[in-house]
């Protein structure tokens, strides 16, 4: 009986040990903030706002030139016959369609190019995460990012070490 008792302590000390020594392999990062700091993530950032101003700017002319086509036809539209100003009207429309088509266009293209430049940014960013938790030993890596809600954080925080990995 004394033996059982023994071997029962035993065995309830080392799951202890056990159960400290997993909870100590764990880490944490915010995955967002490490990614927003990269600096491919900011040349991304500058690329897709030039791109953006330049659409802009495109967007802008058309707009300028189609608003400028629309008070001319709406002055002169007294002075023209019902065939001209049916196909002014047409033709208006027409433009207004492509108008809607390049802003259109002109936000799929953002996004694509924001979604294509981040895939390579984010599986560094994981790739260096993992390097750091191997080389401490750690098991799991929580996305501290996911809902700022990490009730406690006893794990070891791996941002600055991964910053260093990735020379940032």
């Amino acid at each position: 009986m004394k033996n059982l008792k023994t071997l029962l302590l035993i065995a309830v000390f080392t799951l202890g040990l056990g159960g400290v020594a997993n909870a100590q392999k764990t880490g944490h990062i915010d995955f967002e903030k490490l990614v927003a700091e990269m600096p491919q993530t900011k040349k991304l950032k500058l690329d897709i706002e030039k791109l953006g101003k330049t659409y802009q700017d495109e967007i802008e002319g058309m707009a300028k030139k189609l608003d400028a086509k629309m008070k001319k036809y709406t002055a002169e539209q007294n002075a023209q016959t019902q065939d001209i100003n049916e196909t002014r009207a047409q033709e208006v429309q027409q433009e207004r369609a492509r108008y809607e088509q390049l802003r259109q266009t002109a936000y799929q293209e953002m996004q694509k190019k924001q979604a294509e430049g981040l895939e390579p940014i984010i599986e560094k960013a994981q790739k260096a995460i993992e390097d750091v938790a191997a080389a401490k030993g750690i098991l799991y890596v929580l996305d501290a990012s996911v809902g700022k809600g990490l009730l406690v954080t006893k794990g070891e925080d791996l941002f600055g070490a991964v910053k260093s990995k990735l020379g940032f």
